[in-house]
């Protein structure tokens, strides 16, 4: 599975494909310098229950480490992978 990433000065997303069929899509906003907010999480049917949706959710933590900044989980689907996983609360606000 390939993550790719799509980023505008106001929101972004993060997109799992396998091949050329999407798999799940993980939305935000940026919420001024250094903060996003990921508002919506996405699995397609066909990829339930493979770990798509935290695959997304780490994806995120790797691209907020590497670029310093802190993410508010307010999707119910990301707020439960920061729950679980006490390591990723080093990118939280």
């Amino acid at each position: 599975m390939n993550i790719e990433q799509e980023n505008t000065e106001k929101k972004g997303y993060f997109k799992a494909l396998e091949g050329l069929k999407e798999a799940g899509l993980m939305s935000y906003v940026w919420a001024g310098p250094g903060k996003i907010i990921i508002d919506h999480t996405e699995v397609n049917p066909d990829f339930s229950g493979k770990g798509v949706g935290k695959a997304l959710v780490l994806k995120a933590v790797d691209y907020a480490r590497e670029n310093k900044i802190k993410i508010l989980p307010l999707c119910p689907y990301a707020k439960s992978v920061f729950d679980k996983d006490a390591g990723l609360s080093d990118v939280l606000f």
